[in-house]
């Protein structure tokens, strides 16, 4: 890649992929713990709302999978208690 930098993209690039893959319902994508591997639907997770914005837990092990923050003019997404979210597509 590096050899070709015209195929090289900015991350606008990923405007259209992430919104064809947002704009179904989340809650039931799959997602694999890192910490103990255990699968499930995001809906599955145990969401705790007394923190600023939610954190979302394994129901396997308590880890954190993701945490939601919401301000007035952006929202944060922080994936990385998880290691993959896989989203089945209409069609």
């Amino acid at each position: 890649m590096a050899d070709h930098p015209e195929a090289i993209l900015d991350g606008n690039a990923l405007a259209g992929p992430l919104a064809e893959i947002f704009a179904v319902d989340v809650t039931t994508a799959v997602t694999r713990c890192a910490s103990c591997g255990r699968t499930g639907p995001v809906a599955g997770l145990r969401v705790y709302g007394h923190a600023p914005g939610l954190v979302a837990r394994c129901p396997g092990c308590e880890s954190v999978v993701l945490r939601f923050n919401r301000g007035p003019d952006a929202a944060w997404l922080d994936l990385r208690g998880g290691v993959s979210l896989r989203i089945d597509l209409p069609g």
